[in-house]
């Protein structure tokens, strides 16, 4: 088995360990000092639900998928701009990342947020 295969397998397992489970979200990943962290919780070919936690200042350039996502925020305070247009989104708020639209994410303070992107 490659290494590769077993970093793989190593995944799933912990996405496994989540089924079934009363979950806190922002328990599920840790802020690190001068980075974007993520954690894949869910992965299938209709989508994907991916949790990120932000330091303060980090961000996601300006980028485009091919797919809807929903960005929820579950800590703290982030823009986000779609196309140009900004938006501030702080907890319990979410955006609608639309389809073929650059979208970008700058963290304003430290910012966790869970994306479920939608594949047609």
């Amino acid at each position: 088995m490659t290494e590769e295969t077993h970093d793989g397998l190593a995944r799933d397992a912990k996405r496994e360990e989540l089924i079934g489970k009363v979950l806190v979200t922002n328990d599920l990943l840790q802020y690190q000092d001068g980075t974007v962290a993520s954690r894949m919780i869910v992965f299938k070919k209709t989508g994907t639900i991916t949790l990120f936690a932000f330091d303060a200042g980090e961000g996601l350039s300006e980028h485009s998928a091919p797919f809807d996502a929903v960005l929820a925020v579950t800590d703290g305070e982030a823009g986000v701009t779609i196309a140009g247009i900004p938006f501030t989104v702080r907890t319990g708020e979410m955006i609608i990342l639309p389809a073929n639209k650059p979208h970008g994410v700058q963290a304003r303070e430290r910012f966790k947020m869970t994306l479920t992107m939608i594949r047609e």
